[in-house]
């Protein structure tokens, strides 16, 4: 289990390291700024994470005597606390995505952002081959080996993957979205529940990352598929899915239109209770019935006024 103690000393520097940079980063710098150096660094700790974590997961089976239990707890309390420090970042290009097509974020900060999620984690998988040449562990001197000639994160017909991220992303999206207005415990719970369950559910064919920037710094240098079956699988497909997801959620994309196409819409005034549309024959009856208290009323009145005169 020493490897394995190895590993969570490295997601804990990973952590305190991105989290002193937001932190840093959120005091000294306009928020602008902070916004695209949070998506760097929050996308930065997300793959090395992930790295670490599917380096155990190939090799911990066998290399370190522990199973996928130990690796999908892992998974959950990394993203436990993944969610718990994203300090306004999104981490993900699809959320992005999502974002601009609710009219939630303009062209330009989305793309921005996007850059920066490519970048952070492309500078995870750098810094994630210079930690693994160390070989610190047997598990790091396996792993530095395999990592000279990766193979492809696709276990399956290129078909069934592109459906397998598109499944993972349309879900996902629709989680998130249901949840966005919850407490914050609840979203973060909620979130790391469902990205461990379709890990362990579309893991095995796909890895499941729904992620397109960590997809890109994960396999898309791997031999085994080429580069548009990675983008059709891990690009196309997810993207596919989140807007499909918006127009469910939504019934129409605000970005593109406005109308809603699959819900009716609710009357912006409800009718009081107690109160009804009332026929021709009931409105004139109510009409003298008004009439009769408006001439009640100025009787009253012109006796009251006659007694004050006398």
């Amino acid at each position: 289990m020493a490897g394995l103690n190895v590993s969570c000393g490295y997601f804990f520097a990973v952590l305190a390291l991105c989290q002193v940079v937001r932190m840093v980063s959120r005091r000294l710098l306009p928020l602008q700024v902070h916004i695209f150096l949070a998506e760097l660094a929050t996308c930065f700790q997300l793959g090395a994470f992930w790295l670490e974590l599917r380096m155990l997961a190939v090799i911990g089976p066998w290399g370190g005597g522990f199973g996928m239990d130990v690796v999908l707890t892992l998974l959950f309390i990394l993203f436990l606390i993944h969610e718990a420090t994203l300090d306004g970042a999104q981490a993900n290009p699809l959320i992005t995505l999502q974002e601009l097509l609710r009219s939630n974020s303009s062209l330009a900060v989305a793309t921005l952002k996007t850059l920066s999620q490519f970048g952070g984690t492309h500078l995870a998988s750098v810094v994630a081959r210079v930690y693994w040449s160390w070989e610190l562990t047997d598990f790091h001197l396996i792993q530095n080996m395999m990592a000279i000639d990766c193979s492809s994160a696709i276990q399956t017909s290129v078909s069934h993957g592109a459906l397998a991220e598109a499944a993972c992303a349309f879900l996902f999206h629709l989680v998130v979205m249901k949840f966005e207005g919850a407490a914050l415990c609840y979203r973060i719970l909620t979130k790391a529940l469902t990205i461990t369950a379709l890990v362990y559910t579309a893991g095995p064919y796909t890895t499941a990352l729904f992620n397109p920037a960590l997809a890109f710094s994960v396999t898309f240098h791997c031999s085994g598929n080429t580069l548009l079956e990675y983008m059709l699988v891990y690009w196309l497909s997810p993207l596919i899915a989140t807007t499909l997801a918006v127009l469910l959620f939504n019934g129409n994309i605000p970005l593109v239109f406005s109308k809603n196409l699959l819900y009716s819409q609710r009357p912006k005034y409800k009718i009081p209770k107690g109160k009804s549309t009332l026929g021709p024959e009931e409105n004139k009856t109510g009409n003298r019935q008004q009439a009769r208290k408006r001439n009640i009323h100025k009787k009253v009145l012109e006796v009251v006024m006659d007694k004050e005169n006398k």
